[in-house]
């Protein structure tokens, strides 16, 4: 399950480039903008800031959703629709960014809806 902590080749992604302030972009449309990444290897995520789409609440997107890095437009684009990522296991605090049973539950939602990304 590590390929959906991991960015997907292609994507555009540079481990020395910041995404913090990038908009993202569901395929139906914009849920936010990247308030923190995180770039420990095989546990990459963004935390995104949904402002009021998601009644201000955060979400954490695992780095395999992302499928483009748009650094001149500053914007990150994911493979799952606003839906499924509102659906997602709910983000509370910066301490599940590192909590194990957390991060799993993540994980295994995002593969459960198919995330396979080609490493």
């Amino acid at each position: 399950m590590s390929s959906i902590w991991t960015y997907a080749q292609g994507s555009g992604y540079t481990p020395e480039q910041s995404l913090v302030g990038f908009t993202v972009e569901a395929a139906d449309g914009a849920i936010g903008q990247v308030d923190r990444q995180q770039d420990q290897p095989d546990m990459q995520h963004l935390v995104v800031d949904t402002g009021v789409w998601v009644f201000g609440k955060s979400v954490l997107i695992p780095a395999g959703a992302v499928t483009r890095i748009d650094s001149d437009a500053r914007s990150v684009t994911v493979a799952r629709t606003r839906e499924e990522i509102k659906a997602a296991p709910q983000f509370t605090t910066d301490r599940e960014t590192t909590h194990p049973t957390y991060l799993a539950a993540v994980g295994n939602y995002y593969f459960s809806l198919g995330l396979t990304p080609a490493s």
